[in-house]
């Protein structure tokens, strides 16, 4: 029988092979352990992957008073038309209400509405806990059957939601429905810092400092929205 190590201190090979092998099978054992009884512990052992989540932002009082409810700035929004989905014809809501259907992105954690959202670095656990919470609300404000149903729901929502954040953190973007052949269209816009107006002194080159710009399938930029012209029609 081979022995590691004579007696004359000299190492046999195949002997530190045979360990070696046996070695990988203890630590690939082991790994699977971990991930059965200690998920926490082989989460730890890999790289968190990263993702962006629209957030509600803030930029002036206006939702305030522009909504029945206005969203808590940093909390996690999605698209929120659900809301609207067997309100018939939209053009029955209440001013506030009608302002939400138009414009309205909803916090998962307040149920509050906000004008503009921001693109956001996140975790995988950011998303989970978003998911959670519109989960929750989705059964005890919304009337869903249970709590798959709820669950399944709030899926999708945060999925949409994370599909919008093509763009580079910190990016703010808004939304304008219309209702269409008994239908809720959504449209999404980003903002974008305005050109200086030619020919204006340093205190009017910028009329707005921000605009929005719609961009179609060909990348060619569409509408503009003006924020104080939209805060005036809501109050």
């Amino acid at each position: 029988m081979p022995k590691a190590a004579g007696f004359d201190g000299s190492i046999n090979q195949e002997a530190i092979v045979c360990a070696m092998h046996w070695l990988r099978v203890f630590l690939k054992s082991f790994e699977r352990l971990c991930s059965c009884f200690f998920p926490i512990v082989a989460a730890s052992t890999k790289v968190r992957r990263m993702l962006k989540l629209p957030c509600s932002i803030r930029l002036d009082p206006s939702d305030t008073f522009v909504f029945e409810r206005a969203s808590l700035p940093g909390e996690v929004i999605v698209s929120g038309a659900f809301v609207f989905s067997d309100c018939g014809d939209p053009a029955t809501l209440a001013p506030k209400q009608h302002s939400a259907f138009r414009s309205g992105f909803l916090g998962v954690d307040s149920l509050g509405w906000s004008t503009l959202a921001i693109v956001t670095e996140a975790t995988e656990a950011d998303r989970t806990r978003a998911v959670d919470h519109l989960t929750v609300q989705l059964l005890e404000q919304f009337g869903a059957p249970d709590l798959v149903a709820a669950r399944e729901k709030a899926d999708a929502e945060i999925d949409f939601a994370i599909s919008l954040c093509g763009h580079p953190p910190q990016t703010l973007f808004a939304v304008h429905r219309i209702f269409e052949n008994l239908c809720i269209r959504e449209s999404f816009r980003t903002l974008k810092s305005r050109q200086p107006v030619p020919g204006a002194d340093r205190l009017h080159a910028y009329a707005r400092a921000f605009s929005f710009h719609e961009t179609d399938a060909k990348g060619e930029p569409g509408d503009e929205i003006d924020l104080v012209r939209m805060a005036k029609e809501h109050r």
